[in-house]
């Protein structure tokens, strides 16, 4: 179930987990819910969020590369996801247009970000780079 806070016109303009005052609780099914949330050929916030969690990564990566960050310091846990992602993109390419002609970027073993073709620390075996 949803909850949903319409505008003076009736349409939804905000949509809650659990309910708030004022809401109308909708199944997630309903069409309207649907609509919001970005069905048929519109954005949706599953896209959305799978377009930032790309950026943040993005981000993190220029961090590392300027010094502004070590890998070392994020959480254990933030560094193990940020691995998995890595090695699961990294998989994914095969199939992809590279941007960075042959070589993989990686990360040396101090967090540094390396450019592609920068030796054997710059290879995917991000295994080696957990504390």
């Amino acid at each position: 179930m949803r909850y949903a806070i319409r505008d003076p016109q009736g349409a939804i303009v905000s949509l809650h987990r659990e309910p708030v005052p004022g809401a109308d609780a909708l199944p997630i099914q309903h069409p309207e819910v649907q609509a919001f949330l970005g069905s048929e050929g519109e954005r949706s916030f599953a896209q959305m969020d799978a377009d930032l969690v790309r950026v943040l990564e993005d981000l993190i990566d220029a961090l590392i590369r300027r010094n502004v960050l070590r890998i070392t310091d994020l959480p254990t846990e933030a560094q193990a996801k940020l691995f998995d992602r890595k090695h699961f993109r990294e998989g994914m390419q095969g199939h992809a247009l590279s941007l960075y002609g042959g070589g993989h970027a990686g990360l040396s073993p101090s967090g540094q970000v390396m450019p592609p073709d920068a030796g054997d620390a710059a290879g995917t075996d991000w295994a080696d780079l957990m504390p």
